[in-house]
């Protein structure tokens, strides 16, 4: 999927995996990947970027767990990242809606 088609999305898809409950940055990335049937293979640089903007905006927290001797960050959603997700999807639908309409027409009324 071309990166460009991410572009004010991924957010929301950070915030909706997150939703069910924490999880470490690999986690997220893999439950993006397994999310999308392999379609949203996000490399890392994208993707702590944006959970440390999240956390910045008060969207998400961490907190630091040790795993089998090893430290890992794990996020998980705020009360206020919990609103903004429901937001986001509201949009979504509104948008994929409008979209949707546009390039399922299979043929256009004739303009004057």
């Amino acid at each position: 999927m071309r990166p460009e088609l991410l572009k004010g999305h991924l957010d929301a898809l950070l915030l909706a995996v997150l939703e069910p409950g924490p999880q470490h940055g690999y986690a997220v990335i893999e439950a993006l990947r397994a999310g999308s049937d392999g379609a949203l293979d996000l490399p890392t640089g994208t993707v702590y970027p944006a959970l440390h903007r999240l956390e910045r905006a008060g969207l998400i927290a961490s907190d630091w767990q040790t795993v089998g001797g090893r430290r890992r960050r794990s996020y998980h959603l705020t009360p206020a990242g919990q609103a903004a997700l429901g937001e986001q999807r509201a949009v979504w639908d509104r948008f994929s809606t409008a979209v949707t309409a546009v390039l399922g027409r299979r043929t256009w009324p004739a303009t004057a």
